[in-house]
């Protein structure tokens, strides 16, 4: 393929090819280039490019590199965004996109359902540097309403979110955004680049965790920042090469080995996810299954509306509480208990206690955050050997 960016192409062709970059050897596989500086041919050419490097031309491996610039070209391909910047992790992905963008004196408006460590650099964090936070309930619109008549820098929400799997309205809070003069900020986990479109209901800015379902195999960080051009290259480019949030080269080349079979894993794991959620519905131990596609999902209409599938992470809320759920975790003989998502391997959570234990039990509370919730991220096992792995546990709690 000679168009490395081809765009008129299907998406998994996109997932294969775009950003392509092949040496002089004419390699097959991506090169993978792990060096921390780049030679010049002489005192004039390392001048000229530190004044404004052209294309394919790098300075150091902390600004870019050829391997980190395939997996960020073929990741904003993906999403359909002009540009994409890769960092160290997800979590350097967004603290990246926030730091970059406000200073001092700015007003962002946030969900209030967020990974716990999304929340520590809204409510401590930024508001350390004097950036104004206001949390609203991310369901309700009249909330957001309200945060926004005062105007704000920036919108911040998980499209998805963790671990209680409410789905946001993004057309409807992107229309208010628009109002108040705020640039729209998503992490995009749970609905997956292949699943979303954020974009085209006006997203400004999507994160992804490239440590969940890119890589999907357990094996590295990273994070990728998508948007317009001049926001990528002059707002975020800057702020992460002089503070070193970059991807490593080898992290990228693994990401972009991930991004091969993408569509097909993920599209099997939602497949799987929504028998499981069909399938445990109703169970006498459970209080609550949730997924976006089962009916009875608050959100499920919204869901549908705006996403392309329901993802491959589903909660279930046990009735025994901490012990049942903790008795139903130990019981699992397939799905390992870890707090990742998006892997190959299904994989058991208690977020209460692990990714969400430092929120006040009053805040968990009011999230659905329940001492008897477990979250579960479906992998690639055979879906009729998970369901029996499942009920066996419930059985046992």
């Amino acid at each position: 393929m000679t168009d490395n960016n081809p765009a008129d192409l299907g998406r998994r062709t996109r997932m294969v090819h775009a950003g392509a970059r092949r040496s002089q050897y004419g390699e097959v596989a991506e090169a993978l280039y792990l060096t921390q500086g780049f030679v010049y041919p002489d005192a004039a050419s390392a001048a000229a490019r530190f004044e404004q490097a052209g294309p394919d031309e790098f300075i150091y491996a902390r600004y870019g590199n050829p391997t980190v610039a395939v997996f960020e070209e073929r990741i904003a391909a993906l999403e359909g965004t002009e540009d994409a910047f890769a960092t160290a992790s997800g979590m350097a992905a967004v603290s990246g996109a926030l730091m970059a963008l406000l200073r001092a004196g700015d007003r962002v408006v946030a969900a209030r359902a967020l990974f716990g460590s999304c929340h520590y650099v809204l409510d401590e964090v930024l508001r350390r540097y004097g950036v104004e936070v206001v949390f609203v309930d991310g369901t309700d619109l009249e909330q957001w309403r309200a945060a926004l008549r005062g105007g704000a820098a920036a919108v911040f929400l998980e499209a998805i979110s963790n671990p209680t799997l409410e789905v946001i309205d993004l057309a409807a809070v992107v229309a208010l955004a628009r109002e108040a003069g705020a640039l729209v900020v998503v992490d995009n986990v749970f609905v997956t680049p292949i699943f979303s479109r954020a974009v085209a209901l006006g997203a400004d800015v999507v994160i992804y965790s490239a440590t969940k379902h890119i890589d999907g195999q357990g094996r590295c960080l990273g994070g990728v920042i998508c948007g317009r051009s001049d926001f990528i290259r002059k707002t975020v480019e800057p702020f992460m090469k002089h503070t070193g949030g970059a991807m490593s080269p080898f992290n990228a080349w693994v990401m972009l080995n991930g991004m091969t079979t993408l569509d097909l894993r993920v599209r099997a794991q939602a497949e799987s996810a929504q028998r499981i959620a069909e399938a445990l519905a109703g169970h006498p131990a459970l209080a609550r299954v949730l997924y976006p596609g089962l009916p009875d999902h608050p959100q499920h209409a919204v869901a549908r509306a705006q996403m392309d599938g329901f993802g491959t992470v589903l909660a279930l809320d046990l009735r025994g509480g901490k012990a049942a759920a903790f008795r139903a975790l130990d019981a699992l003989r397939i799905a390992v208990i870890s707090n990742n998502l998006g892997d190959a391997r299904s994989i058991a959570t208690h977020p209460a206690t692990t990714t969400h234990q430092r929120l006040p039990e009053a805040e968990k509370a009011h999230l659905g955050i329940t001492p008897g919730l477990i979250r579960f991220s479906v992998g690639l096992e055979d879906c009729d050997d998970l369901i029996a792995d499942l009920r066996a546990a419930l059985q046992a709690a």
